[in-house]
């Protein structure tokens, strides 16, 4: 493998043991695999960033694997594995649907599907991001879906399966991917620094993980650029990915969350300026502010979460949590949540960037 692949393409699995966090998905699809009871589509529905297309060429390799390991695992030795891995196989055509909407890149694709695998048991077609197809051209493809020839898989991967017409989903079979929980991104972390050789402070991967919203290509994206930042055989520390991504740690967050409890309203003002010009995403700041205040509703709601492993919180950051929440309501909670979930959403077209976090800030503190 090239050692200039970016970290996402490198560490990319290549058998279905190495998948990590969609073992439901896996299951099902080796148990089709073993029992020889291929369907002729599916549809892997999930958030961007959970495994789809990656899970969606894993399978291509294995049901053409001329000597699967186990009865399902690709042995990525033989012809048509090492073909598919180095993205050159005749009989695996990739479509991206969001550059390719037309019907007259699906009316191509459909003459293509007349004709037998040039040398695989079967012809594997791929269409990501199939929910931005042009009607004309889901019409289309909902014909050959209705009689496909045997030789013929399709596998369609889209981040909004609602948008897709319902006689397409009626004709695949349906997979719901799940997004990534924060320690199943960190052990892929860990996996991946283990094999660069690269050192990091405890903490630091929690944060990538905590930033990366659930995307293991966006972990593994920022897990990259810290390398990069930090040179080798540095350690990444959590100042560099604070000074890099432009991010908070927890501590922050809950100190500021201490300043709103408090109803200090200067002291909270004073604090998202002086973030502001050490260099911090107020946007980015903002929406960890929303997933800490998450937590802390959950949390009102049932004390029961403080003990859900995919809070991706220490356990003094958590006691922390406790202390904080014995002190509001949740209708406070739901209350700034909603103010900072609007706050969010006006950084953007602000002026003065920090100007919708302090009204924010005043509604909260001044509220009785």
């Amino acid at each position: 493998m090239a050692n200039n692949l970016v970290l996402y393409r490198k560490y990319r699995p290549q058998s279905f043991g190495e998948v990590v966090g969609q073992e439901h998905v896996v299951q099902t699809l080796t148990n089709s695999i073993k029992g020889n009871n291929i369907s002729h589509a599916y549809l892997f529905s999930g958030p961007r960033g959970s495994g789809k297309t990656t899970i969606a060429r894993l399978f291509a390799k294995a049901i053409n694997c001329e000597k699967p390991e186990k009865g399902f695992e690709p042995c990525n030795k033989c012809s048509s594995c090492l073909e598919i891995m180095g993205g050159n196989s005749i009989d695996l055509i990739e479509i991206d649907a969001a550059s390719h909407t037309g019907v007259d890149d699906i009316r191509q694709l459909i003459e293509g599907v007349k004709f037998s695998p040039v040398k695989s048991k079967y012809k594997i077609f791929i269409i990501d991001e199939c929910h931005q197809l042009s009607k004309s051209a889901a019409n289309a493809l909902l014909k050959t879906l209705e009689e496909p020839p045997a030789h013929a898989i399709f596998l369609l991967a889209t981040t909004e399966s609602h948008k897709m017409i319902p006689t397409i989903l009626s004709r695949c079979q349906k997979f719901d991917f799940k997004r990534l929980q924060v320690p199943e991104i960190i052990k892929k972390l860990e996996f991946i620094s283990k094999k660069e050789n690269v050192k990091f402070d405890d903490s630091a991967l929690s944060l990538i993980a905590l930033n990366s919203r659930g995307s293991f290509r966006d972990a593994e994206s920022l897990l990259d650029e810290c390398i990069s930042f930090s040179g080798p055989n540095a350690t990444i520390t959590t100042e560099n990915i604070k000074e890099l991504l432009g991010i908070v740690e927890v501590a922050e967050i809950s100190k500021f969350v201490d300043f709103l409890v408090a109803k200090n309203a200067k002291d909270a003002i004073v604090f998202i300026n002086s973030i502001l010009e050490a260099g911090v995403d107020l946007q980015e700041f903002t929406k960890t502010l929303v997933f800490y205040l998450r937590q802390q509703l959950l949390l009102k709601i049932n004390p029961a979460f403080l003990n859900l492993q995919n809070s991706g919180l220490s356990d003094a950051e958590l006691d922390k949590m406790k202390h904080q929440t014995a002190d509001l309501t949740q209708k406070d909670i739901q209350d700034m949540l909603e103010f900072f979930i609007d706050a969010e959403n006006k950084i953007k077209y602000s002026a003065v960037s920090q100007l919708p976090l302090e009204l924010a800030i005043i509604n909260i503190t001044h509220s009785s």
